[in-house]
């Protein structure tokens, strides 16, 4: 999560989506190997080694994967990219997290627990593609610099356009999925409400929330969106800090990241399940009513 400052009509129509709602979704009871890939990631000081670390687990998931190496404001880096199939001609849904981290701690929060989501979001929608939609998964390089592997992606002629880019930053612990969403009535708010609910974790979606790779695509005219999983009460008090204020007292996520508070130690995996379950579900529940 890039420390600076700031910053979809749907109804669920068939029994297909509802039934797919409720089903156990693949990536169910995944908190261990979630809390292990965090783990492994921020044993990394540096982009090779935490990208190293990203390419294993790809590599022991069987998913093929490639490195692009970009140059941005005059910097140069590596995103990670791997396709997870479906059929050619089917739009694009984009998933991806920022791998780099800042000099300070071991990045674990920022931002090794939002990798380590997409990495079992991956091996769920690996193991049961969507019906509609191809699946592509991007780890980002720089966004600590200033969003660059992101930009640079966007910026690259010729770049498709997703469906959707839904993007993950700060997913460390808390009962609450925080999204940013610039419509409130986007069709993958209500799903994802519905999911959380089934799933009994805490929601809330907003236009307002850290700048994060998704401004990359936001400012492009590609829609995005963007996760994170904190507690429900640290939510205002952290707009607050990104807006300039002073929030007393100053929430948990702002004393971890960009600090050397930034371990595995401050992670807390008990809502992460649910968490899992109900992006997983929400994502497939909007592939049924969207294309």
């Amino acid at each position: 999560m890039a420390y600076r400052a700031p910053f979809f009509r749907f109804l669920l129509r068939s029994t297909a989506v509802l039934a797919m709602l409720v089903a156990l979704p693949a990536c169910a009871g995944a908190s261990t190997s979630w809390e292990n890939q965090v783990r492994e990631i921020s044993e990394g000081q540096d982009s090779l080694t935490r990208g190293a670390a990203i390419g294993a687990r790809l590599d022991a998931m069987n998913i093929a994967w490639r490195k692009e190496v970009f140059s941005q404001d005059d910097h140069s880096g590596s995103n990670l990219i791997a396709d997870l199939g479906g059929r050619a001609d089917a739009p694009l849904l984009l998933i991806g997290a920022h791998y780099d981290k800042v000099a300070a701690g071991h990045g674990a929060t920022d931002n090794a627990s939002g990798v380590s989501t997409v990495l079992e979001l991956a091996a769920a929608l690996k193991a049961r593609p969507l019906a509609n939609h191809r699946v592509q998964v991007v780890f980002w390089d720089l966004e600590e610099e200033g969003l660059l592997g992101s930009r640079a992606w966007v910026a690259t002629p010729g770049r498709e356009k997703p469906a959707l880019y839904v993007n993950f930053d700060v997913f460390g612990w808390g009962d609450t999925l925080w999204m940013m969403s610039p419509q409130a009535d986007a069709p993958l708010v209500t799903a994802m409400r519905t999911a959380s609910t089934e799933h009994r974790l805490h929601f809330r979606a907003g236009a307002e929330y850290p700048p994060t790779d998704h401004l990359a695509f936001l400012k492009a005219g590609w829609p995005a969106v963007s996760f994170s999983l904190i507690g429900g009460d640290e939510i205002d008090p952290t707009l607050k800090a990104f807006s300039g204020g002073k929030p007393n007292p100053i929430p948990k996520v702002m004393r971890v990241i960009h600090s050397p508070n930034d371990t595995v130690a401050e992670l807390d995996a008990d809502s992460v399940p649910a968490a899992l379950a109900t992006l997983e579900n929400g994502l497939r529940a909007w592939d049924l009513t969207t294309q």
